[in-house]
């Protein structure tokens, strides 16, 4: 994958300047790298604060050759390349199902994988956002959120963090494309959540307590219940039991 970064001092949103660019065509590894953003945003369309150099704002093109299954391992694959990242920085983190990294329980980083579809066939956008300065994280959410700058006293520039993260990113996709189970693994290794964790689910539909018992191959969460029936979650919002509800 040739990765070419567009750089940019302000953008609505890095996911929505790539989708423009996949359906104008791009090639795989273009990257969108902004100083700031005015509406980012993560999963369900929740904002995410992005003050102008405060941060990583990045989101690269995808055009991956695996089958439609496989496609909700994008966002596993960024997940191991984040953590890796921030490790090479001095940061250790722990990845949360589905789409965030922790250091401390408190969040440092997101993910947001979208589908586009171009005249050249299926797109995903791969939105990745980290806190680098301490600017990035307001009094009022220090409680849930941290940076790295906080966490290891580094000040890291976005140039230094999307160089080194490209080049992760390159090394997994690649990985992804030829033995996706090999994420699953990756993943693995650099989460608590995997399994055994005390969780509270929240879905479309429902809520639910339960113990994560590994993932299905798709990247689908398994928790298992109180009478050992264990649920897939496809999606939703996974949080620690900070208090276990054992049964």
């Amino acid at each position: 994958m040739n990765i070419n970064i567009l750089r940019f001092d302000s953008l609505s949103s890095t996911n929505d300047k790539a989708a423009a660019q996949a359906r104008r065509g791009a090639a795989e590894g273009v990257v969108i790298l902004s100083r700031s953003q005015t509406s980012g945003r993560g999963r369900h369309g929740r904002a995410w604060i992005s003050e102008s150099d405060a941060g990583l704002y990045f989101s690269i093109v995808l055009r991956p050759q695996v089958d439609t299954a496989s496609l909700p391992l994008i966002t596993l694959m960024a997940g191991v390349a984040a953590c890796d990242c921030l490790l090479e920085f001095g940061a250790k983190a722990d990845i949360k199902w589905v789409n965030d990294l922790l250091i401390r329980e408190k969040k440092i980083c997101g993910i947001l994988a979208e589908a586009v579809d171009t005249p050249a066939g299926l797109a995903v956008v791969l939105g990745i956002g980290v806190n680098l300065r301490r600017t990035a994280v307001s009094d009022e959410n220090a409680e849930f959120a941290t940076s790295l700058e906080h966490e290891t006293g580094k000040t890291v520039s976005p140039d230094e963090f999307a160089e080194c993260l490209t080049r992760y990113l390159g090394y997994l996709y690649a990985e992804l494309n030829e033995e996706p189970g090999r994420i699953l693994h990756e993943w693995q290794l650099r989460s608590t959540y995997f399994s055994g964790k005390d969780v509270r689910v929240r879905t479309s539909d429902r809520e639910f307590t339960g113990v994560t018992d590994g993932l299905e191959q798709n990247g689908a969460l398994r928790v298992k219940l109180s009478d050992n029936s264990i649920v897939i979650v496809q999606a939703g919002d996974v949080e620690r039991l900070r208090t276990p509800e054992r049964f």
